[in-house]
């Protein structure tokens, strides 16, 4: 049986967020849009409830939920959605070298639009430095976009300090907490935050629908679509409405607002029982582990390709980088952008926990990974 240990990946759908989805395939499938008979309106109530559930996970207000197909699109629409509809002199947009693959892949679609995404270095640490962001922010700077916490390294950024940052200079602030939220609370009024993304399947909630928080809803922040049609949520995202990833998100983020301290201390106290188990092996951790999320350990390897190891220990799910590079093998860049050589970046295993994991599942790991790592002559 596998052992999973992907988590950063993908989550599995809880339980009771299955069991809520389930009426509206087979039952409940009316159209959220067809208002005028009831079977309609109890489609729209369903809908309605999940942004009021996404909405208090956050700390806002449910008008500033759009609900969309996942976290990328919700990126998409955030940094080109205001960048189509400012008019201003304002072109530059500050991001990290970091970032996931759905911002930093932004830079051509922006630079066709007459706009420049800058990512800005990390330390070794892959902390934004602040007095970079300092340098780099100018009347010229339309946004700032950094990810709340690091898919590959788990590290956490000072949000509000860096929000503070851009909103001084005029600009707006976007974070992608696709990673952050199922994992630690947040509050976008705390954050300041103008635009928020997440997605369904990190939250243990279905694939396939995330969602953006945008600050005074869609009368807020000018935002250009990129699906013209029906006008669903508020014009701003067109298209029929996926009623049950919907209503899965809105469970899932019930679930975890309602449960965040016991997940928070269980993810807590694996990832010390597994650094603890580990000690001794030589092995180096890669990010800050004094500002990390709670599920999320990334090892630098001696001497041993991570690609190889994940071979040899077939009974667990592991990964070397993000799931969002179309299963390319090569070597990590958020690894690389810390400072690291691409022979070192081969070497990066990430080991993302859960809600699920056990700590006899880590100890099992631990004494694997013992065997494989002290027998790695044998590998090579």
């Amino acid at each position: 049986m596998t052992v999973y240990l992907d988590f950063s990946a993908s989550t599995p759908c809880d339980q009771r967020v299955v069991e809520r989805m389930l009426p509206f395939f087979t039952e409940q499938y009316a159209n959220p849009s067809s208002t005028l008979h009831m079977a309609g309106r109890q489609a729209k109530k369903a809908v309605e409830t999940a942004r009021e559930q996404v909405a208090e996970l956050l700390g806002a207000f449910a008008s500033e939920i759009i609900f969309t197909s996942g976290a990328s699109e919700s990126n998409n629409l955030a940094l080109l959605g205001v960048a189509r509809k400012h008019t201003g002199k304002r072109r530059k947009i500050l991001t990290t070298t970091i970032e996931h693959k759905a911002i930093l892949n932004l830079a051509a679609p922006l630079a066709r639009e007459g706009f420049e995404l800058i990512p800005l270095p990390v330390t070794r640490t892959g902390r934004l430095d602040l007095e970079v962001l300092r340098a780099n922010l100018s009347d010229e700077v339309l946004m700032v976009s950094v990810q709340a916490a690091n898919n590959e390294i788990g590290t956490l950024q000072d949000i509000p300090a860096i929000a503070e940052l851009a909103h001084e200079s005029g600009a707006y602030m976007h974070t992608d907490a696709t990673q952050y939220v199922g994992q630690l609370p947040l509050d976008v009024i705390d954050w300041d935050v103008d635009l928020l993304s997440l997605s369904g399947h990190k939250l243990y909630g279905p694939k396939g629908v995330g969602a953006l928080f945008i600050r005074g809803g869609a009368a807020g922040i000018p935002i250009e679509p990129l699906i013209y049609g029906g006008g669903q949520e508020w014009n701003l995202r067109s298209g029929t409405t996926n009623v049950p990833g919907v209503v899965g998100l809105g469970k899932a983020a019930e679930i975890t607002r309602l449960e965040g301290e016991e997940i928070r201390t269980h993810l807590a106290n694996l990832r010390s029982h597994l650094l603890f188990q580990m000690h001794g092996l030589g092995l180096k951790i890669n990010g800050d582990p004094a500002h990390s999320l709670p599920g999320v350990v990334n090892l630098m390897l001696p001497d041993l390709d991570s690609e190889v190891l994940i071979a040899h220990l077939a009974n667990y799910a592991l990964s070397n980088g993000s799931a969002c590079r179309t299963g390319a093998l090569e070597p990590s860049y958020v690894i690389q952008a810390l400072g690291y050589t691409v022979q070192e970046a081969y070497r990066a295993l990430r080991i993302s926990l859960g809600r699920s994991t056990s700590f006899q599942e880590v100890e099992g790991f631990v004494e694997t990974l013992k065997m494989e790592v002290l027998g790695r002559s044998a590998l090579l």
